[in-house]
């Protein structure tokens, strides 16, 4: 295959003029490092575009602020994740993996849509050279797809770049994993294809036009693939355990048994430590455990200890039915993103060296160790999609964390303080504008947050109008708001959710939303309920 000519230029679209802090959605998948200090790619995917926003952003005493962003589209028939990230029960296709991989920038997977118009149909991955470009670059379906169950037993769930052969490493599932070597140049990559024998206990070479068979009882999926820092080798997650490749030969991790299923691995760290994840699916949600390892030849199930400092017995990763969408590590701790089966619960476990602490006992006696909304890490009750730490400034590493709907939230203090950075148009002050984010309310349960801003502090009261002018609910009355440059709104009570004042869903249509403060000014906006389905 031709990779130059295949190589697809995709649209540019760079943002000037535009707000600062703009994206293509506030639906965001992937946070990870810009090309510079104090840059941040985030991918987002919304219902008319997708495509990779890179933010520059600042360090203030206020938190952190967005100065400048560039977008790069995708176009709509090609996406960086595929439809089934939140409903399917396999731990390594509910995250979107990534790497930052030498000429080729920032490298995402590639989707396009099967029969059914799902974008479930892995293609190759996306090549983000630039702020201001983003190449297609496709991926040949293994020989013996057709024999699989699904297309999507092929996609791509793991990348690892060795920057010192520059090869960066794919792991896709039943077609084994792909080297893509780019020591010839971005443009004249050589490609090689192996698929592991578990039988044998080796890496096999598929070679050109060969016809190769692929056998449960004989290959084993590698779900996840990493470069460990110290040795130069390439790990690799599989359905039968660890395995280690040299550039030789690939030997089996004895420290992970070999009969359980491997689905994702992470390394870094001061000390540096490798977390590994078991995860299958089982009858009652995901049954996995959280690993962790500082020599690669001992691993242990990570503790998770209670406000005391008590460790529990039980396996806490175990009962939550956890998964892990990413890890990011700062010093001698590590961020674990998680996301619950369905997605009912998500944020991240903050690793030290003795385990996951809890921050805070319940009503219930029962310990909390998810740090998201609750803890300020996002200001409105969304699932945490990836986690990443990047050079904010010469001085300061910076985490990010994206959102499926609430944009990205990055913090400059380790974590301790927050600041929200959404899609926004620009806002008048004294409730010249109004805009609800989003415009429709598509289900129970959704909320649409009601965005404005004051040019003084003010007393705000929110009411919601039927397409008749009838009051049907009041949001918030006399509720103190402070002046900001940005907006006023306070996330966690400035938002509608479709009820009315007595909580009922109230009947699919336009609904007017109404701010007024208490210095005689007053705002409109608009918002669409789609009822009670």
């Amino acid at each position: 295959m031709n990779f130059i000519k295949c190589g697809i230029l995709l649209a540019v679209a760079i943002s000037q003029g535009l707000a600062a802090e703009t994206l293509f959605s506030n639906w965001t998948f992937k946070v990870a490092p810009g090309s510079k200090t104090g840059k941040l790619y985030v991918f987002s995917r919304g219902d008319v575009a997708s495509g990779v926003t890179e933010i520059a952003l600042k360090s203030t005493t206020h938190g952190v602020t967005a100065e400048k962003s560039e977008q790069i589209s995708v176009g709509d028939s090609m996406t960086a994740v595929h439809d089934g990230i939140f409903r399917d029960s396999w731990a390594e296709r509910r995250r979107t993996p990534s790497a930052t991989a030498g000429d080729l920038g920032l490298v995402l997977p590639m989707y396009t849509t099967d029969k059914n118009g799902s974008f479930q149909e892995p293609a190759g991955f996306f090549s983000a050279r630039s702020a201001e470009r983003v190449l297609e670059t496709p991926l040949d379906p293994p020989g013996f797809a057709e024999d699989l169950d699904s297309a999507m037993m092929y996609a791509s769930t793991g990348f690892a770049y060795d920057s010192t052969s520059n090869i960066l490493w794919i792991a896709r599932g039943a077609a084994g994993v792909t080297k893509y070597d780019i020591s010839k140049g971005a443009n004249h990559p050589e490609i090689t294809d192996y698929i592991l024998n578990n039988k044998e206990a080796k890496l096999e070479k598929i070679s050109k036009g060969k016809i190769y068979k692929y056998k449960k009882s004989k290959n084993a999926s590698i779900l996840d693939v990493a470069i460990n820092p110290k040795s130069g080798d390439l790990w690799i997650a599989s359905e039968k355990g660890m395995w280690i490749y040299d550039g030789s030969e690939a030997k089996s991790l004895k420290a992970l048994d070999t009969s359980k299923r491997v689905t994702g691995v992470w390394m870094g760290g001061k000390p540096f430590q490798i977390i590994a994840e078991i995860s299958k699916p089982g009858k009652d949600g995901v049954q996995g455990s959280l690993m962790r390892s500082t020599d690669g030849t001992k691993f242990k199930k990570v503790n998770f200890l209670d406000t005391t400092g008590k460790v529990q017995k039980k396996d806490i990763f175990a009962n939550s039915n956890y998964t892990v969408s990413d890890v990011a590590f700062l010093g001698d701790k590590a961020y674990i993103a998680v996301t619950s089966t369905g997605g009912k619960e998500s944020g991240y476990l903050l690793l030290d060296s003795a385990g996951v602490r809890a921050w805070e006992t319940d009503e219930d006696d029962g310990s909390q160790w998810l740090n998201g909304f609750e803890r300020g890490v996002i200001d409105r009750d969304e699932i945490i999609t990836s986690i990443t730490t990047f050079p904010l400034t010469k001085n300061i590493t910076g985490i990010a964390v994206s959102t499926y709907g609430n944009g990205i939230s990055v913090s400059a203090d380790s974590g301790a303080t927050w600041t929200p950075i959404l899609n926004r148009a620009r806002l008048s002050d004294n409730l010249g504008s109004i805009r609800m984010v989003p415009s429709v309310i598509t289900e129970v349960g959704a909320q649409s947050l009601v965005s404005y801003k004051v040019s003084k502090p003010s007393k705000i009261t929110i009411e919601v109008f039927s397409y008749d002018m009838r009051k049907v609910r009041k949001i918030v009355k006399d509720a103190p708001r402070e002046a900001d440059n940005s907006r006023s709104t306070y996330p966690k009570e400035d938002f509608w959710d479709g009820l009315d004042d007595h909580g009922r869903p109230c009947t699919m249509g336009i609904y007017y939303v109404r701010v007024k403060d208490n210095h005689g000014h007053i705002g409109w906006g608009k918002v669409m309920t789609m009822g009670g389905r």
